[in-house]
């Protein structure tokens, strides 16, 4: 089990993330959204907050415009009264739309992204990440992948919500090769021990901190904690590398 402040320790490209839990000794939840990129289209990004959430945006439209906008520029998390949902895509409208007819974030999840395949990014094919909260005990994540033979590998986990303990996906394994490798098995098992929004996102952003002579492929990181039970918003931070 890894420490808030060592999860990306030895992982150069994690790509995409999404990191969901609870707040060690509340009853808030968490959820935390990461991007890093390799590419100039990629880095040329920042997140913003808007009224009902956190947002990839273009830091420079005519770099974004050299690389793929559908997938670059997209709503990350979503909230409303009905509960949270984060995602590597557009998958997200569809995401907290389905909580708004179940409170079950499994059943949600498997409802919005039966149409879905993973990113259509040959020779990477990225896979879709995605997390659904509706309040109470546990959450809901997916992994939608490509496999060998070019088919859709959809996995939906169900997981506990735990004070002080979070559970990770990324979109790759983190290494930083061509093409790069697809995220694969079970969201990792974390130990959170922050308390405040400020503190677990500047944690997350510097635990991606890049080693001596690499590049740093650091883009932005959001995050917010939300009342589990009523679903309130309590607290929102970002941190975008463009800004520091």
């Amino acid at each position: 089990m890894q420490t808030t402040k060592k999860i990306f320790t030895g992982l150069e490209y994690p790509g995409r993330f999404i990191i969901g839990g609870q707040i060690k000794d509340s009853d808030d939840v968490f959820v935390v959204y990461g991007l890093t990129g390799r590419s100039t289209a990629s880095q040329a990004r920042q997140m913003i907050k808007r009224d009902n959430g956190i947002w990839v945006e273009p830091t420079d439209p005519q770099l974004i415009a050299r690389g793929n906008p559908d997938l670059l520029i997209y709503p990350a998390i979503l909230f409303s009264p009905r509960g949270v949902a984060a995602s590597n895509g557009q998958q997200t409208l569809d995401i907290i739309g389905s909580l708004e007819a179940t409170q079950e974030p499994v059943l949600a999840l498997t409802h919005a992204l039966k149409d879905w395949k993973y990113e259509p990014d040959e020779p990477i094919y990225t896979p879709r990440i995605s997390l659904a909260f509706s309040g109470g005990f546990n959450l809901g994540m997916s992994l939608i992948k490509r496999g060998e033979f070019g088919q859709v590998i959809r996995e939906y986990f169900e997981l506990p919500l735990v004070p002080g303990k979070g559970w990770l996906l990324m979109t790759y394994m983190g290494v930083n090769i061509d093409p790069v490798p697809s995220y694969f098995g079970e969201p990792a098992s974390l130990e959170i021990s922050e308390s405040r929004v400020d503190e677990l996102v500047s944690s997350i952003y510097e635990s991606l901190e890049p080693a001596p002579g690499k590049k740093d492929l650091r883009v932005a990181v959001a995050c917010l904690i939300a009342s589990a039970t009523g679903l309130e918003i309590q607290q929102i931070k970002i941190i975008n590398r463009k800004e520091t």
